[in-house]
């Protein structure tokens, strides 16, 4: 049986416990769980003889008046058993196997601040009796309500309304009423187990019927006939009870596993959370090089830690903070120290800005404040220097041509882009076109192939979200364009990843009320660590290969998740295939 042999396996994924459960329970109530005991007591009682001993016992009660006498239920056809019993078991209906099934009070009793617990469905909700949160009802009325309802040890709880379908048998010897959200089944326990009916009713076969058995719209309500007509396998007595000491034990081991797994999982994110925080807190020439000691290491143990999207997304959060922290490339300085600082690149963007300004390419600027030491979030390398980002690009924005001004769209060819096409790496041309008028009249401009927009108004996680155009293109008003000089066009990729990493502190540069937006005077501001253009070229393809290693660890996770997931739909196909 693949489920027992893989069951260690199947439960390395914790969302799996429930599944596991559920598949046990149906085993359970399928026999397959006993098959050896069968083996070993195969002179016990069968079934049909228990059965036969219930309906005399309750044809007693009902000549005796102490219960009521039910309109019988059709006999069971061979059309209605879902799967073939082992050869002592028999079917049943719930009706058959109870002297009473009925629910709690359909008034809301008066509330007082102590007293009798008055228990509702969401006090089973979590498959046990939760006396934590509950309502009171004095005496007097608890004694009115137990002449219909009486709950007592080892009767079971079925929820049937809201939350349906949950089964547990009272393990307390504590007096209680319950709602006409709980139904009540007193069953025949001379004869029947009932921690094997509760495992019954939850498992997925009655579980479908309990669903099947609901009628109404909102808060769904599992009616009473329904109940009644819940058809279930009934197993000799003393095999009931071997079904519910395999079922616990099975339970147990999911369980200790789950919290194994769980402990696991822990110790994986805290070691996840600890190297790479020692990763990106390091600061100094000293700590730089504790840092690539750190990295050393943990290279080595990517596949044992990043197990898990969340862990490769963190990953990828610090590989992108090591790279615009210069940490990525603390040995490749120490191979190139002949290099030109960065300031000298800033110079030859300055000269080829001046030189375009001259020329009325571009306009002039009114001049941003000097960066101070307070501003400056964490100390460079050697040979970097902080700048604004408008300092590197020229960073402009679009407008909305008037919609009402339909010479402005028909027949356009002038591709025109929203916020919504920085929800790609590269911008996808969008559905709306606009025209030369369009351009002519308005303050809308051609931003070329190659340049990077950044999303400034946006729902959701719209807004901060960057993306290079493909297709040369106008924007609307809710983007910020970033057009490349000559001189700068070698520094795009690593702007990429830097506007990536500070992704979100970026978003929270945003103002205003239901829809906070950016502006581009604040864009053009954002503070950008600065490299030499050939350092800079080192950290791309370092960050490259790694976001790449990243991309491999992610499709790893990927096929061991599916894996997985094919093996408990092979479980699950040989558990209930053979159900018709």
């Amino acid at each position: 049986m693949q489920l027992l042999e893989h069951f260690k396996e199947l439960t390395i994924h914790p969302k799996n416990t429930k599944e596991l459960k559920g598949l046990i329970l149906q085993l359970a109530i399928q026999g397959k769980l006993t098959q050896k005991w069968r083996e070993q007591n195969s002179n016990v009682e069968p079934a049909s003889v228990l059965l036969e001993k219930i309906k005399e016992e309750k044809a007693q009660l009902i000549k005796d008046k102490k219960i009521k006498k039910e309109k019988a239920l059709p006999e069971i056809t061979e059309d209605e058993t879902p799967f073939e019993l082992p050869d002592s078991w028999c079917w049943s209906k719930m009706q058959n196997i109870c002297f009473i099934i009925t629910d709690g009070a359909h008034h809301t009793p008066k509330y007082i601040d102590s007293g009798v617990p008055f228990l509702s469905v969401k006090n089973l909700s979590k498959g046990g009796i939760d006396f934590s949160n509950t309502k009171f009802i004095s005496e007097v009325t608890h004694k009115e309500l137990i002449k219909r309802c009486n709950p007592e040890f080892e009767d079971i709880l079925l929820t049937k309304i809201g939350t349906t379908g949950i089964a547990k048998v009272i393990d307390v010897k504590h007096d209680f009423s319950i709602f006409v959200s709980v139904a009540l089944l007193k069953i025949v326990k001379s004869y029947l187990y009932p921690y094997f009916i509760e495992h019954c009713i939850n498992s997925p076969f009655i579980k479908k019927q309990s669903s099947d058995g609901t009628e109404g719209v909102g808060n769904k309500n599992l009616v009473l006939r329904k109940i009644k007509s819940f058809l279930l396998p009934i197993p000799p007595l003393e095999e009931q009870k071997a079904i519910v000491s395999k079922v616990n034990q099975l339970f147990k081991e999911v369980e200790a596993l789950e919290k194994q797994t769980q402990a696991r999982v822990q110790l994986k994110e805290d070691f996840v959370t600890s190297a790479l925080r020692q990763l990106t807190e390091a600061t100094g020439a000293q700590n730089q090089n504790g840092t690539s000691q750190q990295w050393d290491f943990l290279k080595p143990h990517f596949k044992t830690f990043f197990t898990s999207k969340a862990a490769v997304k963190k990953l990828r959060e610090t590989i992108l903070q090591l790279a615009v922290q210069g940490k990525l490339t603390t040995h490749w300085r120490t191979q190139n120290t002949e290099i030109e600082p960065a300031s000298l690149l800033l110079e030859k963007i300055k000269a080829e800005k001046a030189q375009l300004i001259k020329d009325k390419k571009i306009k002039k600027e009114k001049p941003l404040p000097e960066i101070t030491a307070e501003e400056m979030p964490y100390e460079l390398p050697d040979g970097w220097v902080w700048c604004r980002l408008t300092e590197l690009v020229d960073v402009g924005t679009g407008s909305t041509p008037a919609k009402s001004n339909l010479t402005y769209y028909e027949g356009g060819n002038i591709p025109w882009y929203t916020s919504s096409a920085t929800n790609d790496e590269y911008a996808k041309v969008q559905d709306v076109m606009i025209t030369q008028k369009a351009l002519d009249e308005t303050n809308c401009k051609i931003f070329p192939t190659g340049s990077l927009i950044i999303a400034m108004y946006g729902q959701g996680k719209t807004r901060g979200q960057i993306s290079e155009l493909i297709t040369a293109g106008a924007t609307n008003q809710a983007i910020a364009a970033m057009v490349f000089f000559e001189s700068s066009k070698n520094t795009k990729q690593y702007l990429k990843y830097y506007f990536q990493k500070f992704y979100h502190e970026i978003r929270l540069l945003a103002e205003g009320g239901a829809q906070p937006n950016l502006n581009v005077g604040k864009v053009k501001a954002t503070l950008i660590p600065l490299p030499s253009t050939i350092e800079m070229n080192a950290i791309v393809a370092k960050t490259n290969s790694l976001m790449a290693l990243c991309d491999q660890l992610e499709q790893e996770i990927a096929q061991n998740t599916q894996q997985v997931e094919d093996l408990m739909q092979s479980c699950l196909r040989e558990v209930f295939e053979p159900i018709i």
